[in-house]
């Protein structure tokens, strides 16, 4: 009772601390801001209305999908919204961009087209709106960093736990293993991989866990070493507990001091992953929207497409740069010598 008073008291004074970093809270609000805003796309970036009253029937298009013959068009399956023949009485409620991250936009004359009151960030070269692609995109580079983070992590707590609280020869064998591991180019063996296999978000996640979990793990082993002899750990073993509960119960409670340090910015260098895999083709399948993937078309149409460098750079950017500010307050936080 009285550690987990405790370790409450300390969790308290570090949120306070974090919060006190004003430019880490602003970062990390706008962060969950984009990345509600990301997951639910469909609201704010789509070539469907939200809601439509149509014939004296409620449709929502956003939600569900309706056959195009439900409002009397027969020459295509999937309706187009569009060319609806609205009467006096039926409205639409549109989202804020009207279009969908894989619709080419008709009406313009050249593809890359520049930014205008119908695309305002501008097209890539397939005529697809910029700003839906920038959006989107963003929830698959969180997705895979995300999934990334959460795994790696699993993994390097488990086996850095695992050697650090049992030491001796599983150490030492654990040790010898996992420096191996990490004398493996693993951005080229990735890249191997995925050039013969079809690459999916959860293939390139699958890749990625392969050796991701050694760099954590050696901070969790060395904090299990650690704290493996404090007075706590000691008293739990007086009372009778067994190793798995002195595992996840007290070593690891008191262990997460790197792990919660290093996530922002590993979660960034994820995103940079994820960006430089679709860079050079290695990431996901086309047409799913994808930051790296717009920054190649940059490479490939700088002379004629300025906006398709300068946006999607400056939206990683500030990404980037918010997660860096949230990290940074993060490890002020969990630092001990404050």
């Amino acid at each position: 009772m009285i550690e987990k008073m405790l370790r409450h008291d300390l969790s308290i004074r570090r949120w306070r601390r974090f919060k006190s970093r004003r430019l880490a809270m602003i970062s990390l609000m706008s962060l969950i801001l984009v990345c509600a805003i990301s997951y639910s796309a469909e609201w704010w970036a789509n070539s469907k209305p939200v809601l439509l009253h149509f014939q004296g029937t409620t449709y929502f298009p956003v939600a569900k999908d309706y056959p195009a013959s439900a409002f009397g068009q027969t020459e295509t399956v999937a309706a187009d919204y569009r060319k609806l023949k609205m009467g006096e009485q039926d409205w639409a409620i549109w989202p804020i961009v009207r279009w969908d991250p894989y619709e080419s936009n008709a009406n313009v004359e050249t593809f890359p087209a520049p930014p205008s009151g119908e695309n305002w960030l501008g097209t890539d070269d397939r005529g697809r709106d910029l700003l839906t692609r920038l959006l989107y995109g963003l929830r698959y580079s969180m997705t895979y960093a995300l999934l990334v983070w959460l795994i790696t992590y699993m993994m390097g707590t488990i086996a850095g736990g695992v050697m650090g609280w049992k030491g001796g020869a599983v150490d030492f064998w654990g040790q010898r293993i996992v420096e191996v591991l990490s004398t493996v180019p693993q951005f080229f063996l990735l890249i191997i991989i995925i050039a013969i296999f079809k690459p999916t978000l959860w293939l390139l996640v699958i890749i990625s866990c392969l050796f991701g979990w050694i760099s954590i793990s050696y901070y969790v082993r060395g904090e299990f070493l650690k704290n493996r002899k404090m007075e706590f750990v000691e008293g739990a073993r007086a009372v009778g507990a067994g190793e798995v509960r002195i595992f996840f119960k007290h070593l690891l409670p008191n262990s997460l001091g790197p792990l919660i340090t290093f996530t922002p910015f590993v979660i960034s260098g994820n995103i940079v992953g994820l960006a430089s895999l679709d860079y050079l083709g290695f990431g996901l399948t086309p047409p799913t929207p994808s930051w790296g993937e717009l920054l190649n078309q940059a490479q490939q149409n700088f002379t004629v497409g300025w906006w398709l460098a300068v946006f999607p750079s400056v939206v990683m950017f500030l990404t980037l740069t918010m997660l860096s500010l949230v990290g940074e307050a993060t490890r002020d936080a969990m630092d001990p010598r404050l």
